[in-house]
């Protein structure tokens, strides 16, 4: 009988516990948009203090000191970066999910969450070639990208400010004249295309940008400066990678993010897809066998996973079919329940991430011989 009540009772339990987590699941992203909404209106005189970049508090990775970007496996070693021959200015995304306007950049828990999430995962790619400058910045709320506004649009000139103001310090006591990359992800993507086409395209430094990875954005090809043309091939240099992976069945949800366009013509031309299996600006398939490495540090054991997905650009989406779960830890699945199945946004350099590191290393290669 205390058996059958023990049994009974733990019975009651799971179900609890089942349907607490199907209640979370189906209003996840109701609560989300919620505890991320801005409690107030925008007002640039309560933002919060703008960083400056003498000090090594304002950057997520310095190539002087060990920090997250420094990360490795055995098998894909990184370099001394105080020695590296170029240089990659990358600008993270959104770790900022608070009810202002814009985040703060003394936040030590931010900060930590920007680490782990951003600098760790995608800034690594390129320790094998490169001198990482990972710049904080106030990053604009989440609202900026699910429902546009006006106000919205003032949270991202606040965020652009800083990774202009950033972008200038690197170049003024950093750069030294030397080739460079510009990298970024989701927000920091829409922050570094505006960067590339006001600071780099059509200027002297152009001369030296090896490649822009502008990823996990729609970026209109239209929009692009001649200067800094779609990468058609997988060695070209002076030119813009883009990609956002999605899974063939997905269907767009609360988080597939917009953005405001100050041309509607751009807004509405081609989108750049270049499949970072490939390196080409075409729809081709390629197979799974071409992927020489997913790698997710947020696993409990990071790897590397040969032939984890193939890829195809269609329409300026980067159709992708996984073959295994990605191994993600307990905050990165909530990550991937917010953002609903088949959106691979979080994940878009991860799933790729041994043949970006190659394509950079190629592309570094090219510049240097174009050089000489």
């Amino acid at each position: 009988m205390v058996k059958q009540r023990a049994g009974r009772i733990v019975g009651y339990v799971l179900v609890g516990i089942v349907a607490v987590v199907a209640f979370v699941a189906m209003f996840f992203n109701s609560i989300v948009r919620t505890m991320t909404r801005p409690e107030a209106p925008f007002d640039a005189k309560a933002l919060p203090v703008a960083p400056d970049y003498a000090s090594p508090a304002a950057w997520s990775s310095l190539p002087d000191r060990e920090d997250a970007a420094d990360v490795t496996v055995p098998v894909l070693p990184g370099i001394d970066q105080r020695t590296a021959p170029a240089d990659v200015f990358y600008v993270h995304p959104t770790t900022y999910i608070g009810s202002k306007w814009n985040g703060p950049i003394d936040d030590a828990k931010l900060n930590a969450a920007t680490d782990r999430v951003a600098t760790r995962l995608q800034a690594s790619v390129w320790n094998t070639c490169c001198a990482i400058y990972a710049p904080r910045y106030r990053q604009a709320n989440l609202t900026g990208f699910t429902q546009p506004s006006d106000e919205s649009d003032h949270a991202f000139d606040t965020a652009y400010g800083d990774v202009v103001t950033a972008f200038r310090y690197f170049v003024a006591h950093h750069h030294r004249d030397r080739p460079f990359f510009l990298a970024a992800h989701s927000q920091g993507t829409l922050l570094a295309e505006r960067l590339l086409r006001e600071e780099i395209a059509n200027q002297p430094l152009r001369k030296k940008l090896i490649a822009a990875y502008l990823i996990g954005l729609p970026i209109p090809i239209a929009g692009l400066s001649p200067d800094t043309p779609v990468c058609a091939k997988p060695d070209q240099t002076g030119c813009v990678v883009s990609w956002n992976a999605r899974g063939p069945q997905f269907v767009p949800g609360d988080f597939e993010f917009r953005r405001h366009h100050p041309s509607p013509q751009i807004a509405a031309s081609a989108i750049d897809c270049v499949n970072p299996l490939s390196f080409l600006a075409d729809e081709a398939e390629v197979p799974a066998s071409a992927n020489i490495g997913a790698l997710f540090f947020d696993a409990k054991e990071p790897a590397v996973l040969p032939g984890f997905a193939s890829a195809r650009c269609q329409h300026g989406t980067l159709i992708t079919s996984l073959q295994g779960r990605p191994p993600r830890d307990f905050m990165s699945r909530l990550l991937d329940l917010a953002m609903g199945p088949g959106n691979y946004h979080p994940i878009d350099y991860q799933l790729f991430y041994v043949n970006l590191r190659k394509n950079a290393q190629a592309r570094l290669s090219a510049f240097q011989q174009n050089q000489r």
